[in-house]
């Protein structure tokens, strides 16, 4: 004849099942979510942004390095020799501050530089009171002075103030400056390590309107 359990055991063993389920039911759910958070879809009406630049430097290239800057494209493209070392998203002049067309050589690099022309006025304690002033002519108020815009990594192209130099790109694949060519900060690094004064830049096409 089968032996039955004692009530005591039965009891026990009963104990354990629910205490089982209940372990169970706890842990279960916390596992989904790690696997949601990690899993997790872009939220709906974000936009990516885009790759800004690229540069895979041509180290096996030989000749002088050469930059082709496309208006129309908003891009920059550099060579070494014939073959292309990177390109980069920039921001030409805005309407009413067109960055001129031709070509160009390097004729200065200065790693910090700052504007002459354009830039902010702050008060004595530094706060700003205009964010966009142009020198001569713009007031400055009493107490209160003219901070040049910062343009870190400056290539001059021409002798009136036009180079290349890092700044914001606000709007990729269309013109924001002062007629500068703006580059992302990384690139204008990179750009500024490979150029020589002397090295040609050629501008064509015309920017978009902005």
């Amino acid at each position: 004849m089968k032996a039955h359990p004692s009530p005591m055991i039965r009891m026990a063993r009963g104990l354990a099942l629910l205490c089982f389920t209940i372990t169970a039911a706890t842990l279960l759910p916390s596992c989904a979510s790690n696997t949601g958070s990690q899993g997790k879809p872009p939220v709906a009406g974000t936009t990516l942004q885009p790759t800004l630049y690229e540069w895979h430097g041509a180290t096996d290239a030989s000749g002088p390095t050469k930059v082709r800057i496309a208006l129309n494209e908003q891009k920059a493209y550099i060579y070494k020799g014939d073959q292309q070392a990177g390109w980069t998203y920039l921001a030409s002049g805005r309407g009413g501050f067109q960055t001129p067309q031709g070509t160009y050589r390097i004729s200065e690099k200065k790693e910090q530089k700052n504007s002459s022309k354009y830039g902010i006025i702050v008060d004595s304690e530094g706060n700003v009171v205009d964010g966009e002033a142009t020198l001569g002519v713009d007031r400055i108020p009493p107490g209160c002075r003219f901070v040049g815009a910062s343009m870190p990594y400056w290539m001059r192209l021409t002798g009136n103030g036009i180079g290349m130099h890092a700044g914001n790109i606000p709007n990729p694949g269309y013109p924001a400056s002062h007629g500068c060519i703006r580059l992302p900060r990384g690139m204008a690094a990179t750009l500024y390590d490979v150029v020589d004064v002397g090295t040609v830049v050629t501008i064509s096409g015309t920017a978009p309107r902005s």
